[in-house]
């Protein structure tokens, strides 16, 4: 009996039939190693790995915005990995989340934020730095690390991600969502997997079929194309808001992505190298948009070897 492969197309999982190793598991949308324990949180290590679901984090428009906290078992203040799933900024959900960070003894908390179905960009960044807000306000409280937060995503989660990342402390998309204002939203470490950097290149960079994907989640994303909006496309680039001051950053991206061009990673690799920043990054020959090859063997290494250097 085959399994059934879930492939990463603009961060959304659509099923195909394969004989690999099912990447349900793998990027948690399956149950995986994980027990939902119904206890309230503690700050003290437990023997089994626990996830807290549904924790609302904020409420925008009406709506409650959750999350979802994984804390790993036997690791005493883990560090924490704030993961932002992909969907072309209009689909995903939080259910998508990589396990193999909680199995190496990350605290994992995997945000729900406004699609651009609900809300036109900048929202969906003012409710990403709320949900950072609120865990960096409940550290004590579930017992993870606050002082060093990485975030990570893939597709349009790694997009978010990289400019969540490199606007630390910019008022332009801090919002006011939640009922922490007076807590930081900073990160101290990026991860993006075949994200985009540079939405006034993207579309010139872009296959046919690229293309197909991209004007219209460009559209809902501004609510018109990128060449109409400039000022947003550019507040909304992370290669336009590289400053000194932002944190080491990892890529990983296919040299085949046919969704997501390859270039979008060399441009804000070359930007972070011309600011004088640490930046890694791992181009995997042959590979497309898809999850499977950059959530097992060396880039899962890679990885966790950079988040254990930078926020450890």
């Amino acid at each position: 009996m085959k399994n059934r492969l879930f492939t990463l197309i603009e961060g959304c999982c659509s099923a195909v039939r394969s004989k690999k190793p099912s990447i349900a598991g793998r990027l948690g949308l399956g149950v995986g190693a994980l027990t939902l324990m119904a206890l309230a949180p503690t700050a003290h290590a437990a023997d089994e790995p626990r996830a807290f679901k549904d924790v609302v984090y904020a409420t925008a428009g009406g709506k409650p915005l959750a999350l979802d906290l994984y804390m790993p078992g036997n690791v005493e203040h883990p560090p924490l990995v704030v993961w932002l799933h992909g969907g072309a900024w209009t689909s995903g959900n939080k259910s998508q989340y990589p396990t193999f960070l909680v199995e190496r003894g990350f605290a994992v908390a995997s945000l729900d934020f406004r699609s651009t179905n609900e809300a036109r960009f900048p929202a969906n960044v003012h409710d990403i730095k709320a949900g950072i807000r609120f865990l960096r306000a409940k550290a004590e409280e579930y017992g993870y690390r606050s002082a060093r937060i990485a975030i990570a995503g893939a597709s349009s989660g790694g997009h978010l991600a990289a400019l969540v990342g490199t606007t630390n402390g910019n008022q332009d998309l801090e919002g006011n969502e939640g009922d922490h204002l007076d807590v930081s939203s900073n990160v101290q470490a990026i991860v993006s997997y075949f994200g985009a950097s540079d939405l006034t290149t993207i579309l010139a960079q872009s296959t046919p079929d690229g293309l197909a994907v991209r004007v219209p989640a460009l559209q809902r994303l501004f609510g018109s194309p990128p060449d109409k909006a400039p000022q947003l496309a550019q507040l909304a680039s992370p290669v336009f808001q590289v400053d000194p001051t932002d944190p080491p950053l990892y890529l990983l991206h296919g040299d085949n992505d046919l969704q997501m061009p390859v270039n979008q990673a060399l441009e804000l690799q070359g930007v972070y190298q011309d600011a004088g920043l640490k930046v890694q990054l791992m181009i995997l020959h042959g590979v497309g948009h898809q999850g499977e090859p950059f959530f097992q063997g060396k880039p899962v290494d890679n990885v966790v070897t950079f988040l254990k250097r930078v926020i450890l």
